[in-house]
């Protein structure tokens, strides 16, 4: 009984990565076809990652993009950090339902309505105070920011809800002041988690379409618009060249934060055997 047990979950388990993976595959498999056609292999070239370079249109909303979702991740975890301590830390205070509510609120409401509502709001201040002067670049970042804090917010408190809080009560009763305690205890140990949410919101922010086609404007389109509206028109081997470049860029940053957090781990552990009275 257990043996075809064990059969049956090695089966679930290959089907589920192939079922994610292969499409994948076959994407940067066909980026590297000499035909037009994405369904007909017809020969090995690379003359697809030429045109694509060459296409400044594709270089422009691509770079657009990544800078962006860099402003975007970045800001997200410097509001959602602190948003993720309130809600773990400060226990139960007088509007506690209402801010996590609204913390949270991002997570379930649908894009047209996030957009929508972001779209009246920048018009709404356009005309009251002058700012923001029209679409562009900073309400793309803003509105990236707005629904990507809510992830970081959320990973945060996770991560702070399941965290040992013995070492920092035990520096709290050696004299240490809260802010000390935070940069040279709490921030190393949620370290994965703040690189974890900066990587999510970044993804976020570089796959939205809905928000960023309310909130754009002339001469800001971004890589997920600029795609649709060629997509529109028949896919291309181009598009494939720019997922597969797009794909080895997001894992050598998974690799290199894998590494990093392995390391930050492995030196925790040194420090652990070699101080045992740390782990009080």
């Amino acid at each position: 009984m257990s043996g075809k047990r064990s059969i049956f979950l090695t089966s679930t388990l290959c089907f589920g990565f192939a079922f994610l993976y292969v499409p994948i595959m076959l994407v940067i498999i066909y980026s590297f076809n000499e035909g037009k056609l994405v369904t007909v292999w017809a020969g090995f070239s690379t003359k697809w990652y030429v045109e694509l370079f060459n296409d400044d249109g594709m270089i422009d909303a691509a770079w657009n993009s990544l800078r962006i979702g860099v402003m975007a991740a970045t800001l997200a975890l410097a509001i959602g950090t602190p948003a993720g301590l309130v809600m773990s830390r400060f226990g139960r205070f007088r509007t506690r339902t209402m801010f996590s509510g609204m913390v949270a609120a991002p997570l379930v409401m649908p894009d047209v309505i996030t957009g929508l509502s972001l779209l009246l709001l920048f018009v709404t201040m356009e005309q009251l105070i002058g700012w923001p002067e029209g679409r562009g670049m900073t309400t793309i970042v803003i509105a990236h920011t707005t629904f990507c804090a809510a992830y970081v917010a959320v990973v945060v408190q996770s991560r702070l809800a399941g965290m040992d809080s013995s070492i920092e009560e035990a520096a709290m009763d050696l004299g240490a002041k809260p802010t000390k305690i935070f940069f040279l205890i709490t921030l190393p140990m949620i370290l994965p988690a703040l690189m974890a949410g900066w990587l999510l919101s970044f993804t976020l922010s570089l796959d939205d379409l809905v928000i960023s086609s309310f909130v754009a404007g002339p001469g800001s389109t971004t890589l997920p618009m600029k795609v649709f509206s060629s997509v529109r028109l028949g896919v291309s081997p181009e598009i494939n060249a720019l997922a597969t470049l797009i794909i080895v860029a997001i894992s050598i940053l998974i690799i290199v934060a894998s590494i990093l957090v392995m390391r930050s781990e492995r030196q925790r552990s040194r420090q652990l055997q070699d101080n045992p009275d740390i782990s009080i």
